[in-house]
């Protein structure tokens, strides 16, 4: 693919994405619709921003997990460099593109990856996660939901 090629189908695929999230994003978020204290449950989700980040740490309960379907695979590094499925990358409103990656079970945090190429379902990356790091797969887009609180 070009670099023309990626851009034109970057920016389809980033302006699908977004919309696709509004509609998917309640999933999590919206299961927080009462607050816990009044229904005796615990949230699904657990948001904290961090002091000058605008990225935040997401913690789900292992009943958020299944109800996702979450899925998370390793990066790898091959002689071509990082390497990630294509279902776990994530396109912003502005191109940049990022992961939700996991190095605890069930916390995840949004980390910027640079595309070199993409090559049928797998994703060149020549910056993103230590190798090894696990991304989500499945569920990344609720991910994205809940940290942006797109159903409210």
């Amino acid at each position: 693919m070009t670099a023309s090629e990626y851009g034109r189908t970057a920016g389809r695929r980033a302006h699908a994405a977004v919309a696709g999230v509004f509609l998917v994003g309640a999933a999590l978020a919206g299961c927080s619709a009462q607050s816990s204290e009044a229904t005796g449950h615990e949230e699904p989700v657990a948001i904290e921003h961090a002091e000058g980040s605008d990225v935040a740490r997401l913690t789900l309960t292992s009943q958020a997990a299944d109800r996702l379907g979450l899925e998370t695979a390793p990066v790898q590094q091959d002689a071509g460099g990082l390497r990630i499925p294509y279902s776990a990358l994530l396109y912003m409103a502005d191109g940049s593109t990022w992961v939700y990656a996991s190095n605890e079970e069930l916390v995840f945090e949004r980390e910027p990856v640079t595309v070199v190429r993409i090559e049928g379902d797998t994703v060149l990356l020549s910056d993103g996660p230590a190798v090894g790091t696990e991304v989500a797969t499945v569920g990344a887009a609720e991910l994205f939901g809940s940290e942006f609180d797109t159903a409210h």
